[in-house]
């Protein structure tokens, strides 16, 4: 199940569901470590002696964030019961603490007794053995905890604070836990369990007839027990819904920080613009890791998540940001890059977030000989985005304090891992993690890093250097258009592969292919890439109604079809994005750009209610397919505007209608 409520400060981060149950808590640090793992933590309402769980299909629910912020604004209302909901959720923009606002309406003419419970289902360092939960009689609250990961729940409705509480064992022998407790209206008051655990506390309103009421639920997390009473004490002394209030107008203040010209943009892709800033921003630690997607959920089909950072999605979402004005937020990712770069200058498959080496299916031995498990994409893309973040910026300490550890030792590797005969990169795995070989997107990208680090070094007087690593960037450029173009297709091919000692083109049809004008190895206008281009977009567009563009033709993962001709593969937001990128580079006249706007139209018009953005659609119902929301999405499509935005503004003052 996607999570369309993601909410978080950069080393707190909470996934919600769409009944806004808490799905995931990441900490200490952003993809690391899960201590709910996808189970969800139930919220429950009593009233009139009938309980309700808000997962119940008789709720009706509106999901979306409060305007430019990240918390949350869902309304869920019952008609039956006569009530609804208004909620919202935050993370405190600075603390390890969650904040829930429940208003209740009550829609009767009478005086109701409401209570609410809420279920905290938590698995501690993402396993259900060792846990403790327990009832806190020194400041009124429940908390959980084992070893250096402590979790205080609290919570006020009025002047009273938590009504009941209970605690027991979970999904062990015939017990399904203390959710179940809560059904009949009350909590038993157990004041100890330890094992698989969870607990249940509720709040107690009375609401006045055809009026409102507010009641507050807040969690604090820290490494002992002294620290999560401190935090708890903070919220009540502050109030808790100030600290709400506070979180949202900071969050207001950081995305709208630079005033901008959007040109001849809806409202709608404005706001999913800003949007998409906030949600990279809950998928980025403040150590540095930018993480790919924090939706558990996607081990059920593979065994695996996405909460890793690969250097290239991350460099790629680094560099949108930088174009959007936060390159102070992007800084510690270089700084984690360097730090993580091996020895002989490379980066590897993907890290978890605490920098250490991520989990790879790639293998050291291939048909028999030795192999890097690498995707040398990854090295080169961080280098092109520190100097794309550069020419920005102009901030030239950041890279004076990486040039021997990053800059030079990255470029000393990709100068040497040359397949000579070729003047290519020699094969690695391609962006996809598929298939080993020489592609065209890992090519350019190594052009353009070798480029970047040219740069460098000329920025630094290290003429030398400079005009190594740009020749060594040239030769590549020549084998690129040598040995990857095809004459034949008239177009570039997706990459070479060696069959029994002889390199054999794969003319695969692939979205990657962008990387050509991306990255510098040819302009957007040059014919080839012209040609190429609008390959793509005549054989991976998906012929049905909701359209958009597949990765490669007969994309398997999470395949939808088998009617290849009209479905390629299932509709990705970043490849369909790639296609308007590219428009928006050739384009010549302000007609020219009609077409990426309206595809940034489209990816508003296929986000999820809250403005998520997933991996995949659904070529058919349009639905999210495999994570949501995706990092690389919400970044490429951050990118995309920057880019139009820049390129209408510059046409119009041109005067260039056409």
């Amino acid at each position: 199940m996607p999570r369309p409520l993601v909410i978080g400060n950069g080393k707190f981060l909470i996934n919600l569901d769409q009944h806004t149950c808490m799905r995931d808590l990441y900490y200490p640090y952003v993809g690391q470590l899960n201590h709910v793992g996808g189970y969800q933590c139930r919220i429950g309402l009593w009233v009139d002696g009938s309980f309700t769980w808000l997962s119940d299909p008789e709720w009706n629910r509106q999901l979306s964030y409060t305007e430019d912020s990240l918390v949350t604004e869902v309304h869920a209302s019952h008609y039956h019961l006569g009530i609804t909901l208004t909620i919202n959720d935050g993370v405190h923009q600075r603390e390890n603490i969650y904040l829930k606002r429940v208003r209740v309406y009550n829609h009767w003419d009478t005086v109701r007794e409401v209570r609410l419970f809420f279920n905290q289902d938590l698995v501690i360092n993402e396993t259900e053995v060792g846990d403790t939960a327990a009832y806190y009689p020194q400041n009124h609250t429940v908390f959980h905890y084992k070893k250096d990961k402590y979790f205080m729940f609290n919570g006020s409705a009025g002047s009273e604070g938590i009504y009941q509480f209970t605690t027991g064992v979970k999904r062990f022998y015939n017990a399904e836990g203390t959710w179940r407790d809560a059904e009949d209206g009350h909590l038993s008051g157990n004041p100890i369990a330890q094992g698989s655990v969870d607990s249940t506390i509720s709040f107690r309103l009375h609401v006045p007839p055809v009026s409102e009421d507010t009641l507050y639920y807040w969690m604090s997390a820290g490494k002992n027990l002294e620290e999560v009473k401190k935090l708890d004490a903070y919220v009540k002394e502050s109030d808790p819904g100030k600290l709400l209030d506070r979180a949202k107008i900071y969050w207001q203040r950081w995305v709208n920080k630079a005033n901008r010209d959007y040109g001849n943009l809806s409202e709608a892709c404005i706001r999913l613009f800003k949007h998409s800033l906030l949600i990279v921003r809950t998928q980025t630690d403040v150590n540095g890791a930018i993480i790919a997607a924090n939706d558990s959920d996607i081990m059920q089909s593979n065994r695996d998540h996405y909460s890793y950072m690969w250097p290239r999605d991350g460099a790629l979402i680094a560099y949108a940001m930088s174009m959007a004005g936060y390159q102070g937020m992007i800084t510690p990712f270089f700084e984690f890059c360097a730090r993580a770069l091996s020895p002989e200058g490379y980066l590897q498959h993907k890290y978890n977030p605490d920098g250490t080496v991520g989990s790879s299916w790639h293998p050291f031995v291939n048909g028999g000989s030795m192999q890097l498990p690498i995707q040398e994409d990854e090295t080169a893309l961080v280098l092109f985005a520190l100097w794309q973040d550069y020419v920005r910026h102009g901030d030239i300490e950041l890279p004076q304090s990486l040039y021997s550890n990053l800059i030079r030792r990255s470029a000393r590797f990709m100068s040497s891992y040359i397949e000579h005969e070729l003047s290519l990169p020699k094969p690695s795995y391609d962006l996809w993690e598929e298939r080993y070989g020489i592609f065209t997107f890992t090519a350019s990208a190594v052009y353009g890093g070798l480029i970047a680090a040219a740069n460098f070094c000329a920025l630094f007087g290290d003429e030398e250097r400079s005009s190594r690593y740009r020749h060594t960037a040239e030769k590549i450029k020549s084998g690129i258009l040598k040995h990857l173009w095809d004459e034949t297709e008239g177009r570039f091919v997706r990459g070479l592969y060696l069959d029994d000692g002889v390199w054999v083109k794969d003319k695969t049809l692939e979205s990657s292919v962008y990387g050509i004008f991306e990255f510098g190895v040819l302009p957007a206008d040059d014919p080839r890439v012209v040609r190429t281009m609008n390959a793509n977009r005549a054989g991976l567009s998906i012929k049905t109604e909701i359209g958009g563009v597949a990765r490669y033709h007969h994309d398997y993962y999470f395949q939808r079809s088998s009617d290849i001709g009209n479905v390629p593969g299932n509709p990705w937001i970043i490849c369909t994005l790639w296609l308007a990128e590219w428009e928006i580079e050739a384009a010549k006249t302000l007609a020219d750009l009609d077409s990426p706007r309206k595809t940034l139209e489209w990816v508003v018009s296929h986000a999820m209610e809250s403005g998520i953005l997933p991996e995949q659609l659904d070529p058919f119902d349009g639905g999210p397919v495999s994570v949501a929301p995706l990092t690389w999405s919400h970044a490429t499509y951050v990118l995309a505007v920057v880019k139009y935005t820049e390129k209408y503004n510059k046409l119009r003052t041109a005067g260039g209608q056409g």
